[in-house]
């Protein structure tokens, strides 16, 4: 297993508060280890105040937005809107903004000779979380996109992998 994914999963296993084993599965991003910690993880305030040397650190509340370049801007933000339903920037004063649902939220930058994402002229890959793998990949092959679907169900989750019509990697999560 590559390093750029030993470092997703350490993040991953951060995330969901346990330890994470590494699967030789192509898709796989993770499986949980049997064992789990013994005591209760700090509070994020009281992680804050130990980082900070006693005073709280103000974090981000969560990503407000996701800005990539494109050949062709209007046609890709159709594609995300009727393939995902993701809505674009509204155009107007009052227009509503893409609400997603909360959940959690992987963060993390992989070295740039990372494989990844695929192509390495690709910098960027996005993970989206959905609640039915299934019926979202094959609404996508309905409408003539390739979906593989990883055929392997982890303890937090199962993943899809397909591209945008630029190429870009996209990564789908229902979690478990």
């Amino acid at each position: 297993m590559s390093f750029q994914r030993r470092q997703l999963l350490q993040t991953l296993s951060y995330a969901f508060g346990s330890s994470f084993i590494f699967p030789r599965n192509e898709f796989a991003m993770t499986a949980q280890n049997p064992t789990q910690p013994t005591s209760p993880a700090p509070s994020a305030k009281a992680a804050a105040k130990n980082e900070s040397g006693g005073t709280e650190m103000e974090k981000v509340a969560g990503i407000g937005g996701l800005f990539f370049r494109a050949h062709d801007p209007a046609a890709l933000g159709r594609w995300y809107l009727e393939h995902l339903g993701i809505t674009l920037t509204p155009t107007s004063e009052g227009a509503p903004v893409w609400q997603q649902e909360a959940g959690p939220t992987v963060f993390s930058p992989f070295p740039e000779t990372s494989k990844y994402f695929g192509d390495p002229q690709k910098v960027w890959m996005v993970n989206f979380r959905v609640r039915d793998l299934d019926t979202m990949a094959a609404q996508l092959r309905n409408a003539g996109i390739e979906v593989k679907v990883d055929p392997q169900s982890y303890p937090h989750g199962r993943f899809a992998r397909l591209h945008d019509p630029e190429g870009n990697p996209i990564e789908l999560w229902q979690p478990s």
